[in-house]
């Protein structure tokens, strides 16, 4: 009954599907990842990977091969002409829905990276950077470290980028150099830990700006930021359920918003410095705190403000010329970025002095009400709207991270389905919101970011042992940007630091909690992964949110 109920459902979008695309079957893709077995339809798939009683799968001949063993370059040349650039592959086929077109220049890559790195952060970290480091000039010295460690990464991501142009980032680069397990354990904690993280930290920041509005003389209460945060967990939900388009519209209108916010702050700073008020800015250094674990939790703070620094690597597939504008962007952005936030601290301390700044929850907001007088409101305003967008765009990726993992047989089936008619994903995006709904009602802003922190620089020092690998394990592979060897080297080194430092100096269940959960993804990899075994009654679970949410496997994502 269930498998008869599975094939009506598939079917049902298999229909819908072929009258709006009028895909040919056996299309061929670009160099994209594939699950060694072609396509998984789940429920209804022959050892052989095609889609019983419907219509035929989908089969990549791209980048891919053996999910176990990891893949190779085999992208398939007889296609399409190849295009320019030798990283580009070959060109699309007309109705092809699975190719990615290169859409993205390099204007669009920098704006990108600098779109996605100003987020929350410059508006809250601020504070909790200046308590750890105790001085003014030792937080300008953290913040310029953090632009620079943040370019070498992502210079170091860039030959990565451009030897592997499939999706997935780390994923793909983890698979490349070291095998399935590990990159099953990225995608694992990214799914379920780092991407929710996010999205908590910044709807929290979201709910204390908001409320921050509201509340002139004394802080907002707790459970009153919370609540407005988990109300816009829902809202961002309801939006990327919705509709692409619209999740891709308030994205946009969003992104304006928070460039308004910089230039307000920026724009008062000098004026304030123009008027002389640089009395906050006079010796620096004094008060300045050498503690081992002060200095590493508050590179953890400011490079919180600079996450994003890798975004461009998840659409190589996307970019024009990748091997020239991939390194190109890069290197225009990430120095903006640092630019501005050296600029908007300087603004900060024109109006407020240090310990003002370490004891105020909304900086910017405080910045507003010193300098705006009655035009106060747009501070608050202008940035809540920011942290709205940022929240969104976070939900819009962790949504498609989910989908990509478990298409792949890394988490649940029934979170690489689509919806039939709105094609989002969405049972992805509801998954992602109930973890994230959670970290918002257990922690706080400065907890959640440490454990953020603690847990990327994991992966983030993991990319860097797989470049390093890969230059001995593939020393003849195409590099159209190959990075000096010193650098992955350097930033390995400050990765490790990153991690070990707070544990040393002040240990915490966070950090504890990260690392089991980690490696505790192996107990789950072996059996379901490695194994293949599968729960009985998960298949009638997954038929039940099927028709609940109306979802059905695909195996492409649909625009």
């Amino acid at each position: 009954m269930l498998d008869t109920i599975k094939e009506i459902l598939d079917c049902r979008f298999i229909k819908a599907f072929s009258q709006s695309s009028q895909t040919t079957c056996n299309t061929q893709g670009n160099n994209n990842a594939s699950p060694k077995d072609g396509v998984q339809w789940r429920g209804n798939r022959t050892s052989n990977g095609q889609c019983n009683g419907a219509t035929c799968g989908l089969r990549f001949n791209g980048f891919g091969g053996d999910a176990e063993n990891g893949g190779g370059f085999n992208g398939s040349e007889d296609s399409a002409a190849a295009g320019p650039d030798q990283l580009e592959g070959p060109g699309s086929i007309e109705n092809d829905t699975i190719h990615l077109k290169r859409r993205v220049g390099l204007v669009s890559g920098v704006a990108l990276i600098v779109g996605t790195m100003i987020g929350s952060g410059i508006f809250v970290s601020p504070s909790g950077l200046l308590e750890r480091t105790g001085s003014i000039g030792m937080s300008f010295v953290i913040w310029m470290a953090c632009g620079l460690l943040s370019l070498l990464g992502a210079l170091s991501y860039a030959e990565l980028g451009t030897m592997n142009t499939s999706s997935g980032a780390e994923y793909a680069y983890f698979m490349d150099a070291f095998g399935a397990p590990p990159a099953f354990l990225f995608s694992w904690a990214s799914t379920l830990v780092l991407k929710p993280s996010q999205m908590a930290i910044i709807c929290l920041s979201f709910g204390k700006y908001a409320v921050e509005a509201f509340v002139t003389e004394c802080e907002p209460p707790e459970i009153v930021v919370k609540m407005v945060a988990l109300l816009a967990v829902v809202v961002i939900l309801y939006v990327n359920c919705y509709s692409v388009n619209l999740a891709t519209s308030v994205q946009n209108v969003f992104t304006a918003a928070k460039l308004v916010a910089v230039l307000i702050v920026i724009a008062g700073g000098t004026y304030k410095m123009f008027e002389g008020n640089t009395q906050h800015l006079r010796e620096p250094f004094r008060g300045t705190q050498y503690s081992v674990g002060n200095i590493a939790t508050a590179f953890y703070t400011g490079l919180w403000a600079y996450d994003g620094w890798n975004n461009l690597n998840y659409v190589t597939e996307e970019i024009k010329n990748p091997s020239r504008n991939l390194p190109r962007s890069i290197i225009i952005g990430i120095p903006l970025v640092t630019i501005c936030y050296a600029l908007i601290n300087v603004s900060y301390l024109t109006v407020m002095s240090p310990m003002e700044m370490i004891t105020s929850e909304a900086v910017a907001v405080t910045f507003g009400n010193r300098l705006l007088g009655v035009m106060a409101w747009l501070m608050p305003l202008s940035v809540t709207i920011s942290t709205f967008g940022s929240a969104n765009g976070t939900l819009f990726a962790a949504g498609r991270l989910c989908f990509a993992a478990s298409r792949e047989g890394h988490l649940l089936d029934i979170l690489s389905y689509v919806h039939i008619r709105r094609y989002t994903p969405a049972p992805g995006l509801i998954f992602h919101s109930l973890i994230a709904a959670a970290m918002v009602l257990y922690g706080t802003i400065d907890s959640l970011i440490d454990f953020f922190s603690f847990t990327a620089w994991i992966f983030y020092g993991g990319a860097m042992v797989a470049l390093i690998v890969m230059r001995y394990t593939k020393p003849n592979y195409p590099r159209p940007y190959k990075v000096p060897i010193i650098i992955p080297y350097l930033v390995l080194v400050i990765s490790f630091y990153l991690i070990i430092g707070p544990i040393i100096d002040k240990p915490t269940i966070e950090y504890l909690y990260a690392a089991l959960f980690i490696l505790g993804g192996m107990i789950f990899y072996v059996p379901f992964v490695h194994y293949k075994m599968r729960i009985p009654f998960m298949d009638g679970v997954t038929v039940f949110l099927q028709m609940i949410f109306e979802v059905a496997p695909t195996s492409t994502m649909l625009e």
